[in-house]
């Protein structure tokens, strides 16, 4: 593994740095350091929460998070963790109102990744700018795809956007997934959804 290992909730405030540089004019950054906050250290401290960080110096460059029963995973984690992630919600929600509905289905959706049987979901993977091209990514999604298999999972799936993403996309068919579907948010955004089977030699590799 190098120089992974587990994130733990000492590295959430690292591992939002990178995020937010990384997802530039995404939604969950439009909700802020404190919202995302929330909600990294909410997925480290649940049970079925699969986070990993790529350190050198003890400076993090990366990180892969997700969850290894993603039914319901957020009505579960705003279940828990309602009145932070209610504090964390009022600014972006003051400076735009209309961000109310979509918010309420993150916490509340069933989508695809959803309705697969003993699947775990990959939610989030950033590189920091400077790091990337080195490798860090694959590394993160070799150790996620352990890690799920070690759980007994048979299969990982994630989305991503199907426009304008060419990079990303190349990026999970390398490492063998494959396009299960293409589906279209209430927002309008184009999404592909990927998956890959996890064997049990994975966890030797």
């Amino acid at each position: 593994m190098g120089n992974i290992r587990a994130m733990n909730v000492n590295d959430v405030n690292a591992v939002v740095k990178v995020h937010l540089s990384s997802f530039q004019g995404f939604f969950l950054t439009f909700l802020g350091r404190q919202f995302l906050s929330e909600l990294y250290a909410g997925i480290v401290v649940d049970s079925t929460g699969i986070a990993f960080v790529y350190r050198e110096e003890s400076c993090v460059l990366g990180f892969v998070a997700g969850t290894s029963q993603p039914a319901g995973f957020y009505s579960h984690l705003l279940h828990r963790r309602w009145w932070r992630f209610a504090l964390a919600s009022l600014i972006p929600i003051l400076k735009n109102p209309l961000i109310i509905p979509r918010l309420l289905r993150a916490f509340s959706r069933n989508h695809a990744e959803d309705v697969h049987e003993n699947c775990a979901t990959l939610m989030s993977i950033a590189i920091a700018p400077e790091a990337q091209g080195r490798g860090m990514g694959q590394a993160l999604v070799q150790v996620f795809l352990q890690e799920s298999a070690r759980r007994d999972v048979k299969q990982v799936n994630l989305t991503t956007d199907a426009l304008d993403n060419e990079a990303a996309n190349r990026f999970y068919q390398k490492l063998g997934f494959t396009l299960q579907q293409v589906f279209t948010t209430p927002e309008g955004r184009e999404m592909n959804e990927y998956t890959t089977g996890l064997q049990v030699s994975t966890l030797h590799e």
